[in-house]
């Protein structure tokens, strides 16, 4: 699919680990891995972050940077990405704005209750900011790998 034939991404300002801000905008000119988990420390999104954290060198070395966004706080962030040791920067969305601008908020069912919560999920933006490939209710093993063999074909 040529890059002009891609949904364009939704555009985005959070503010990050490291006293930064990440914006889609910002970020233009160069592909990068937005990946949306549901909470710091639990047992999924812990064995996910540290995936990307040990394929982060080969990511870079394709050209793409990685980020996560959760509705974490950036103290809660800044403590998972150290516990973690982190080469990348974590997002934090705690209004929502862009876990709704990628529509990755649903209801869920936690141990037989409905709560509202963020469905793993994982987008490549290309360096045009066009969405080049989606994963959604993403299953954590392999999902990395399957990731960076996408981005490897950019």
């Amino acid at each position: 699919m040529s890059s002009a034939s891609r949904p364009p991404a939704m555009d985005f300002s959070l503010p990050a680990t490291g006293n930064t801000t990440v914006s889609l905008s910002a970020l233009r000119g160069n592909p990068f891995v937005l990946y949306f988990y549901p909470k710091d420390n639990t047992p999924g999104c812990t064995t996910e972050t540290a995936a990307f954290r040990d394929h982060h060198d080969a990511f870079i070395a394709a050209g793409c940077a990685v980020f996560g966004v959760s509705r974490d706080s950036l103290k809660s962030h800044e403590n998972f990405k150290t516990k973690l040791g982190l080469p990348f920067e974590l997002l934090s969305d705690s209004d929502e704005s862009a876990c709704l601008a990628y529509d990755v908020i649903k209801m869920k069912n936690m141990y037989g209750k409905q709560v509202r919560g963020i469905v793993r999920s994982t987008f490549v933006i290309d360096a045009h900011g066009r969405i080049a490939r989606e994963w959604r209710g993403v299953k954590v093993p392999a999902h990395v790998e399957e990731v960076l063999e996408f981005v490897r074909t950019l």
